[in-house]
């Protein structure tokens, strides 16, 4: 039930190969009015011109925003051609009449499917047998007619199969409007809750559910509501009242018990009601605790518990329905020093188990009677696998997930009985050949002797070793770990001669959790000097050549981008920042700004003058100096609700009064789009398109 949300969607606009040999030199770029704004706080004061920019929605802004915009169409002009060309490649490894594996649930295998040259996905199921005929539950096309933007999807079936619970966001702020329909009748009931998370869970009474809310400002989710359909009433039923904790809801894969899970980045609580008897009173599993996360499954014959107590990687614990208190739990799978313990499901007569060893994931799987294990492993040198969709707990089958950066996405199921994994299906790719394509995996070491996995994949016949441009992409930020998995559009890259390589930068959790630690508050410096070093290490052992060296990241990978720019921007020739989160200082001096206090644990809280001093040492833009600055395209949405439009605007006008270099500093701001970017599959691939093709025509100007 993690809900680390963060998103680093990367959005939109490219410069041409084909047709455009130099940079315009009689286009002026736009010039921002300055209105010193001061800001003092623990004696120290800051001025910022371009505070004004965050009057949204006021006709100043408006303007700017549009002359960013007309600048960079102006300068991408003439490279039309070579987007349409990589935007037709990309297209062209989509199956349009695709389909996801099947996934079975009761009576019912649900899937999604795609028509030829539709933009969204249609959510179907077939009763009995996949021979059956087919039932639609739900056409996105359909609904999205007329829309600019449409995020729609289903959320969850009731327990007889007849109601379906779907969310809708035509804005692009996230903030989601649950509907219903009724799958007997094909009618959209009228009763329909707004300005959710877009959480909900069916209780067993297939009449009452539970969903989260967010606070309209701050955006933090801080309420659940019990819902009843028949009376279209809501009630609340839990408020998180500490600013820096998060609610969801959920319900366990027996069905028996419904969870509402509230966290920060280092601590949990569990509330629980039987999923029979939803309007009872919650109960408390187990108070939070100052750095004590933990998640809890219904196993059956009592609660698991997933904790590190006591358990820096995490270990999986047992105690009885009755007796939650810690000092009634018992190991089930024990603490391992150099094994960090991602996840869990646990069925009818087996537990598996996603763990992560060495940077790399493989899946363990433990016979509930006999305590028998299984280890599932993989052979690419890079690769992502994880336990995948399982909605039915009385089975013989796990079903789980693998990708490598030369293997298209696969969904396998592993016979318990049999300990043997059959493939259900592999993702096609349309004119692409694995053959020509190698994965490598290399280790660079940083400043302070920690040892950095670094993911690489280039076309064989292409390479030539300290000749190749390089594309390297980074995160490195909320525990979140950056998987070598398939990456389509990335082929048009590596067709022209690009080496891809992602650096696992500390702040993730890929080495586990000690990685992460060293990658936040205090630490947070390594995250950008393990990406430069890693960069060093590429240039060094010929997987890339100086002055053609690329980068690469969006949200909290923006915020890398910004702060590697200013730490060595001699290293990099092109840089694409999407949503970049890039004002830490101020931001995270704003409650009012939504994430804001939720996120001290991440960042710190600028409020004490150690954590203000130390995130001001590295904000991107209180960093921002007299140097030369490489070729920079900023994408970003103006409702974006995660990082607000005006801190890539400021940015890229404070850059501007400061680059010393001759490069273009590009921003194109998508005005009907949120923190993901568009939607529908094909807008969104030439968008991809447009930002590798900025990487392409700067090869061009060589």
């Amino acid at each position: 039930m993690r809900q680390w949300l963060l998103l680093f969607i990367c959005s939109i606009f490219l410069l041409s190969c084909q047709t455009m040999s130099s940079k315009p030199k009689t286009l002026a770029p736009p010039q921002a009015p300055k209105k010193d704004h001061s800001m003092k706080l623990h004696g120290d004061e800051r001025i910022d011109p371009y505070f004004w920019m965050r009057e949204r929605d006021s006709k100043p802004v408006l303007k700017y925003i549009q002359e960013e915009n007309d600048y960079t169409k102006a300068h991408l002009a003439a490279s039309k051609p070579t987007a349409e060309t990589l935007f037709k490649e990309m297209k062209a490894r989509i199956k349009e009449d695709d389909s996801s594996a099947p996934s079975k649930k009761g009576e019912y295998f649900y899937y999604t499917r795609y028509e030829k040259g539709k933009e969204y996905a249609i959510y179907c199921r077939k009763k009995g047998s996949l021979d059956a005929s087919e039932e639609i539950l739900l056409d996105v096309n359909e609904l999205a007619k007329g829309k600019k933007y449409y995020s729609a999807m289903v959320s969850d079936v009731s327990t007889n199969h007849e109601l379906l619970a779907f969310i809708v966001d035509d804005v692009g702020r996230r903030f989601y409007t649950i509907h219903f329909k009724n799958l007997k009748t094909g009618k959209i009931l009228k009763q329909k809750i707004p300005n959710t998370t877009g959480g909900w869970t069916w209780a067993s009474d297939n009449n009452t559910g539970f969903y989260s809310q967010q606070h309209p400002e701050t955006l933090r989710s801080e309420k659940i509501y019990r819902y009843d359909l028949a009376q279209d009433k809501s009630t609340e039923v839990y408020y998180e009242k500490d600013e820096i904790f998060n609610v969801g809801v959920g319900k366990s894969l027996n069905g028996k018990t419904i969870f509402i899970e509230t966290s920060s980045v280092n601590s949990s609580e569990y509330l629980y009601v039987s999923a029979d008897k939803p309007t009872e009173a919650l109960k408390v599993f187990l108070r939070r605790e100052k750095n004590h996360e933990y998640d809890v499954e219904d196993g059956g014959d009592g609660f698991y518990i997933r904790t590190n107590w006591q358990a820096e990687n995490f270990r999986i614990m047992k105690t009885p329905y009755d007796k939650t208190a810690k000092k009634n739990w018992k190991d089930v799978v024990s603490h391992r020093k150099t094994v960090y313990l991602q996840s869990f499901a646990i069925f009818e007569s087996f537990l598996a188990t996603d763990v992560r060893e060495k940077g790399l994931t493989q899946i363990e799987i433990r016979n509930r009677k006999d305590k028998k294990k299984k280890l599932i492993s993989f052979q690419d040198p890079v690769y992502m696998a994880g336990i995948g969709l399982n909605e039915e707990y009385n089975t013989d089958k796990l079903r789980y997930t693998y990708s490598s950066l030369v293997q298209p996405d696969a969904v396998y199921d592993f016979n318990i009985q049999k300990q043997k994994s059959t493939l259900v299906k592999q993702k096609e790719v349309p004119t692409y050949e694995a053959a020509k394509y190698i994965s490598e995996r290399a280790w660079a070491k940083a400043k302070d002797g920690a040892r950095i996995p670094i993911s690489i994949v280039y076309r064989k016949d292409l390479f030539k070793k300290s000749q190749n441009p390089i594309l390297i992409y980074g995160y490195g930020s909320y525990g979140i770990s950056m998987e070598a998995q398939f990456r389509p559009n990335i082929i048009s890259l590596l067709d022209r001669g690009f080496v891809y390589a992602i650096a696992h930068i500390r702040g993730g959790q890929e080495l586990g959790r000690d990685w992460f630690e060293k990658g936040r508050l205090m630490h947070k410096k390594n995250t950008f000097t393990d990406f430069v070093d890693s960069t060093e290490f590429l240039i060094k052992q010929g997987y890339g050549k100086s002055g053609r060296v690329y980068m690469q990241g969006g949200s909290a990978g923006g915020l890398l981008m910004g702060a590697v720019m200013n730490l060595r921007p001699d290293l990099y020739r092109g840089v694409h920042a999407a949503v970049p989160f890039v004002d830490v200082l101020t931001t995270m001096l704003d409650a009012s700004i939504p994430l804001t206090t939720g996120e001290y644990e991440q960042w710190g809280n600028p409020n004490e003058k150690k954590a203000y001093q130390y995130i001001k040492s590295y904000s991107p833009y209180d960093n921002i100096s007299d140097q030369k600055y490489p070729h920079l395209l900023i994408t970003t949405g103006y409702h974006d609700s995660q990082v607000q439009y005006w801190e890539p605007l400021k940015w890229i006008a404070k850059l501007r009064d400061h680059n010393k270099a001759d490069t273009l500093l590009l921003m194109k701001t998508e005005m009907g789009a949120g923190h993901s970017g568009v939607t529908g599959r094909f807008s969104r691939t030439r968008e991809i398109a447009d930002e590798y093709g900025f990487f392409v025509w700067l090869e061009t100007l060589l």
